[in-house]
């Protein structure tokens, strides 16, 4: 595949952003340290699948290896295999097979050659956990919202970013880079990456896979749709009733559509190809400290085809989630379509990176076809069906090489290979093979491989994004395995997650909080420790970028000169061509991680058969409006599941779990063509039976109701509105309004002559006109418009802080807090209140009144409590005083903390197991350790670390705060003293733990 790297920035380039501070910090680490010999998974193996390891050895023979347990017993042992000189790495390897030891457990070592691997489990959690925080990711680079502590901890928490609170210039009204004549309201969206810019070709195909996740999900035989179910991820929007990961990618599309060029203005329907700074940021900038101008880089075909695409395959999804921005979306689907057709060749400036990158991509072969699969699948439309199958591409022929932002072709093929559509089977098949042939190709190279990496179908030089390549590439061989179930492609995943987890030349987890070596210093503006140590590191799911032999920044060329492909990697915060982190890699991760999270374990192969096709059908009992449908069974190898009946268009008109349907909704005097089709439980689906063709009969009623009223607008507000108009009249009656914006799509539906309109835009205009319907299907002329504009959100007054709170009925597991009210200038509408440790508070309570009773607590434990006042429009008070309180009872869990780190005199480094030696497990824990001296915290890992006075505190990640009995985590900081650095106390939730 050839080389189109996110950025495109020259030395010269380079040289400026060092000059103007971009990588101003501390000076670069050395080049990586490949450490010990034994590269292995460093985080888990997971049950019942392949478990190999890669050895370095300059040794022609076999060499012995054992396995052992975290008891340091030999479990397993062995001879490698000799593979001899890599080509990706340079090293002599061999290879370790422990497939047959299966035992789950924790803390096993690998050795070999006088050398041990890192520790690592044989467990299917950690990638079960992987599957939600690579999409965890996505949440944390919100644009034009806070990022609030119950969601993300403390550590990672901040403000809203460019909102037009000062000093952010944007993104409310964003002028054009060039004169336009207009600016845009490009609020939300996620930050693309390292950067705080927002870009319309990533972001496309990262939505689309956050998006395609889900539908996956729902299309294949087997799969685990529940998994991304509401509330199961951590974001605002997890009790809504709608699965997160639909939220999460449509808090991207929802910025994607506000790219549009608007009508009445030149290239209206085009889409403008990104959003960013004047000029690049400085390092480490907090989105809501930049205060650089934001501007709109021009609008480019690619874009547009990219809203698009995705538009069309949100449309599809939310169909039935959300009928009202599903019909917003494919309006503004196929106006860009439209517009791109009409102007095919408005190519993104190459030398437009300034500020961003530049994105650029002459070659739209591939984006025309993704668009026109997207839109067909979606609408069955015959104009898209005509660009599908007239393309170049069709039938899989893009699938030479994988699929990234700027080759987007696979992605259309995706899509046809796995959800219903018209196309001829044949055709589908014939993607299908094109798809696992590709897959074939990825395996046959892998197999040559020292560290097994699909990263192309040649040893390829590795470029900038490595790793979302080779996560991509491993999501076509887990559709290879959804399409045929043979093994050989499941294998090649998990492969693939051993390599980014720490099977590589340098012993790296290239995934944030996941492994003994994981990088922590990524190139981005906020997760910037490297530079500034009250910063945090990258959040735990971060996927860096990974190896590129291309060297494109000053500190790779520094540091790594001469390296092999797999080699040219090192974690350091200014080495942004190898280690920045991106929407659309993650977003590979994410898919890659939730197909295994699904996987992990013993699965039964697919059901593949589909059911024979049905009877033709026979119309009975046609009205005006209706008919019923009848027909003979299918049979099936499983069983029936149910029947769909399908237009001309192939689209879903009705579906009967019987072998008949009375349809309802008909148009009067109107000729149908009707097929059905039978489905199985695995979604397999038959051909379709040959068509019953009939006409409705006339109907007496074919007057429309009359013209409703112009509307009034009242109760205007930031984000809601009330319509109310005269009522239409009917020669029967009149059923219902819809309420429809400028681009006749409906926003809102009523029964009555008024609607209350919500979730709309601050300090934005509408246009709104009103239609009538009646029972006969005939609408109305739409009501001349009504136009307002919604304020901008004026309460920016927080209440007054709540009264401290007292504690009165404790027992062992709960209290009873009260407060004295907060004030507010409209009116305070709840509280929230919190548990503090350290620096870190965890909403335990929402209450409307000023008590509360706490229950769930852990006996004879320390909590400290305080209380937030809020109002309706969100502002939040400042935190009350705290109050102390000690939970009665015995405590059931004890603890024990062993410290094997290293002292130098004038600082030490605390490498601290903490072990579970209770009876019941513990599900979530804060470490207390309590100094005599002046031991002070420089920096930590694998908790989020705080320090008041003399004590120091460690609080649980996502991953690792559950400790089964007798289970152990690692964590550790280090710390700077002078004096002596006698041993300090531990407690673990209040109590107190063994050092030995």
């Amino acid at each position: 595949m050839s080389h189109r790297p996110r950025r495109l920035i020259t030395a010269v380039c380079a040289a400026t952003l060092a000059a103007a501070g971009l990588f101003a910090g501390p000076p670069a680490l050395a080049a990586p340290d490949p450490g010990s010999p034994v590269k292995v998974n460093q985080v888990a193996y997971v049950p019942g699948l392949a478990k190999v390891a890669t050895l370095v050895s300059s040794s022609g023979s076999p060499v012995a290896w054992t396995l052992k347990n975290s008891s340091g017993t030999t479990v397993a042992s062995g001879q490698t295999t000799v593979r001899g000189a890599d080509t990706l790495s340079g090293d002599n390897v061999h290879l370790i097979d422990f497939t047959s030891y299966d035992t789950a457990g924790t803390g096993y070592v690998l050795s070999a050659g006088g050398s041990n691997s890192y520790p690592f489990d044989i467990s299917a959690d950690p990638v079960k956990r992987l599957r939600y925080d690579a999409l965890a990711f996505f949440y944390h680079q919100r644009s034009g919202i806070a990022i609030d502590a119950q969601y993300v901890t403390s550590t990672y928490a901040r403000p809203a970013g460019h909102l037009n609170v000062s000093p952010n210039q944007g993104d409310n009204n964003v002028p054009c880079r060039t004169s336009c004549g207009y600016t845009l309201d490009v609020r939300g969206g996620w930050y693309d990456a390292g950067d705080q810019g927002k870009y319309v070709v990533n972001g496309g195909i990262a939505a689309w896979q956050l998006l395609n996740i889900y539908e996956r999900a729902i299309s294949v035989a087997g799969a685990d749709a529940s998994a991304l179910g509401d509330g199961k991820m951590a974001i605002p929007e997890r009790a809504n009733g709608i699965p997160d990961v639909l939220d999460e990618a449509r808090w991207e599309v929802e910025f994607l559509l506000k790219m549009q060029v608007p009508d009445g203005r030149t290239n209206a329907g085009l889409v403008h190809h990104k959003i960013h700074d004047q000029n690049w940021t400085g390092l480490p900038t907090r989105p809501n400290q930049d205060s650089q101008p934001r501007l709109l880089s021009p609008v480019s075909t690619a874009a547009t085809l990219n809203l698009a695409a995705v538009a069309a395959q949100a449309a599809r999804i939310f169909r039935t989630i959300d009928p009202t921005f599903s019909a917003r979306a494919l309006a503004a689907a196929e106006k860009a379509y439209a517009a791109a057709k009409a102007n095919p060749n408005r190519i993104a400036d190459p030398n437009d990176g300034t500020g961003g990158g530049s994105y650029s991509d002459s070659t739209l072969t591939d984006e025309f076809y993704w668009a026109a699969a997207e839109l067909y699948v979606t609408t069955g439309s015959a104009t898209y069906r005509t660009d599908v199958t007239g393309s170049s591409l069709y039938k899989g022929a893009g699938f030479t090489k994988g699929y990234d932002w700027g080759w987007t072709a696979g992605l259309g093929d995706t899509t046809i290979a796995l959800v219903s559509n018209g196309l001829p089977a044949a055709d589908i098949a014939a993607t299908r093979t094109a798809m696992t042939g590709f897959a074939d190709r990825l395996l046959t190279q892998v197999a040559t491989q020292g560290y097994p990496a699909p990263f192309a179908t040649t040893n390829a030089a590795y470029y900038w994004g490595s790793n979302g390549q080779v996560a991509n590439n491993a999501d076509v061989l887990a559709l290879a395995y959804d399409f045929t179930g043979q093994e050989k492609y499941r294998t090649g995943v998990f492969q693939t997650l051993d390599y980014l987890l720490g099977r590589n030349p340098l012993n790296q987890s290239y995934i944030a909080g996941y492994g003994e070596k994981a990088v922590r210093n990524v190139h981005h503006r906020f997760w910037a420790n490297q530079n500034d140590g009250s910063l945090p590191i990258a959040p735990p799911g971060s996927f860096s970028g990974g190896p590129n032999a291309g060297l494109d920044d000053p500190i790779a060329q520094a540091q790594l000169a001469g390296c092999k492909s797999q080699k040219c990697f090192i974690d350091d915060i200014g080495a942004y061509s190898v280690n920045e982190v991106a929407i659309n890699w993650n977003s590979g991760l994410a898919w890659l991680a939730s197909w295994a999270a699904e996987k992990s374990g013993t699965t039964t192969p697919p059901d593949t058969t589909a059911p024979t096709t049905p009877g033709t059908p026979t119309a009975s009992g046609i009205t005006a409006t209706s008919a019923t449908l009848t027909w003979a069974a299918s049979t099936d190898n499983v069983g029936v599941a149910g029947y769909e009946v399908v237009n001309a268009s192939n689209i879903v008109v009705g579906t009967s779990a019987t072998t008949s349907i009375t349809l309802t909704g008909l148009s009067p005097s109107t000729a149908y063509a009707l097929r059905v089709r039978a489905k199985d439980a695995a979604s397999n689906t038959s051909s379709a039976s040959a068509a019953v063709t009939f006409t409705t009969a006339a109907s007496s009623d074919t007057s429309p109701p009359t013209t409703p009223g112009t509307p009034t607008a009242s109760g205007i507000t930031a984000t809601s509105a009330t319509l109310a108009w005269a009522a239409s009249t009917d020669n029967v009656a009149v059923t219902g309004y819809e309420v429809i914006n400028a681009s006749n799509a409906v926003v809102a539906t009523s029964t009555a002559t008024s609607v209350a309109l919500t979730g709309l835009t601050p300090s934005t205009g509408y246009a709104l006109r009103v239609r009538a319907k009646d029972a006969a299907g005939n609408t109305s002329t739409a009501s001349a418009a009504v136009t307002f504009t919604t304020p901008a959100n004026g309460d920016t007054s927080p209440p007054t802080a709540p009264g401290t709170p007292t504690a009165s009925g404790v027992t062992s597991t709960g209290v009873t807090l009260s407060w004295s009210a907060s004030t507010d200038n409209v009116g305070v509408t709840g509280y929230d209140v919190v548990r503090v440790n350290g620096s870190t508070e965890t909403v335990l309570a929402g209450p409307t009144g000023t008590s509360t009773a706490l229950t769930g607590l852990t006996a004879a434990t320390a909590y400290v409590f305080a209380v937030y006042a809020k109002d309706a429009a969100g502002n939040r008070s400042t935190r009350s005083g705290t109050v102390s309180v000690t939970t009665s009872g015995t405590s059931t869990g004890t603890c024990k903390v062993v410290n094997t780190g290293n002292d130098w005199g004038s600082g030490f480094t605390a490498n601290l197991t903490i072990t579970n030696t209770g009876t019941t497990t513990i599900n979530g824990w804060t470490l207390k350790i309590t100094y005599s001296g002046n031991q002070t915290l420089s920096s930590g890992w694998s908790a989020t670390w705080s320090q008041s006075g003399q004590v120091v505190t460690g609080t649980n990640l996502s991953y690792n705060g559950t400790l089964a009995p007798g289970g152990s985590t690692n964590v550790g900081f280090n710390a700077n003293y002078s004096g002596t650095n006698a041993a300090p106390a531990y407690t673990l939730n209040g109590a107190a733990c063994t050092t030995s």
